[in-house]
């Protein structure tokens, strides 16, 4: 193979095919071909990683440079079990693939032997903890938990101080369905009783 100019790759970046455009006529030549020199891993149709590497080999792309690449730099955000959980109002979900939503894609989508489910939903950036109590409602059935139970650990929590209540309010205004801003609008009353 001839010598070939080389970009200025980044370790843990994820590049789509046209970032080489500026180093060759044929890009997705020039991605196959550092590929074979292994400066670069495929990680789906068009999309290729520069690996960092550790003693104990490559680490492969976080999910945000994944999600970036993908999405072309649009607006997403990471939810589900890990975030519901961490809300502290009882919810004990596991699911392996993870759940992004965003403003371009919907589906499911692999890269490499990583699976995400991809739903076009709109929410706000950055997303307060309070967006994912209220995203934690509209998916209680995939959480493991029911509604009713929420609602009265929301009520205890917001009693604490656990929540901002205005902030709460608005986002269940804006981003949840008319059953979820019932039952939020509900422990907002009772937790000041």
């Amino acid at each position: 193979m001839a010598s070939m100019a080389l970009p200025p790759l980044e370790e843990g970046r994820v590049y789509r095919t046209r970032d080489f455009e500026p180093w060759s006529a044929n890009p997705p030549r020039y991605a196959r071909q550092l590929v074979a020199k292994g400066l670069l891993v495929q990680v789906a149709h068009g999309l290729f990683a520069c690996p960092k590497r550790s003693k104990f080999g490559m680490v492969p792309p976080g999910e945000d440079a994944l999600m970036r690449a993908f999405l072309e730099d649009s607006p997403f955000v990471f939810t589900g079990p890990e975030r519901w959980n961490a809300l502290g109002l009882g919810a004990t979900a596991v699911f392996a693939t993870p759940l992004v939503y965003n403003t371009k894609r919907s589906g499911f989508f692999e890269f490499g032997p990583r699976r995400f489910e991809l739903r076009r939903v709109a929410f706000p950036s950055p997303a307060p903890r309070e967006w994912f109590v209220v995203d934690l409602f509209e998916n209680a059935d995939r959480a493991g938990t029911s509604r009713a139970e929420l609602a009265g650990a929301l009520t205890r929590a917001l009693a604490r101080g656990a929540f901002d209540r205005e902030r709460l309010s608005a986002m269940a205004q804006r981003y949840g369905t008319k059953p979820t801003r019932d039952l939020v609008y509900a422990a907002l009353r009772a937790s000041t009783a």
